[in-house]
């Protein structure tokens, strides 16, 4: 992106309090390209939720793979 765009972007972000986020990283023609998008926080309830979500799907699957450990009776 050019310059202007980013200062574009950035006074955005500040005036709406919202944040530059990386979306995605790719390469072409030799050179690294960073796909940018503007997003707003979580709520700290959201944030919450989140972290108990992933903690639980990261309990799932470790009783998933110690099962899969487990000698078939």
């Amino acid at each position: 992106a050019h310059r202007d765009e980013i200062d574009r972007w950035q006074a955005r972000a500040d005036q709406e309090r919202l944040t530059i986020v990386p979306l995605k990283l790719y390469f072409r023609e030799g050179r690294a390209k960073l796909e940018l998008g503007l997003a707003r926080g979580r709520k700290t309830i959201d944030k919450r939720q989140a972290i108990a979500q992933r903690t639980a799907d990261r309990e799932a699957a470790r009783e998933i793979a110690r099962a899969r450990r487990q000698p078939a009776d």
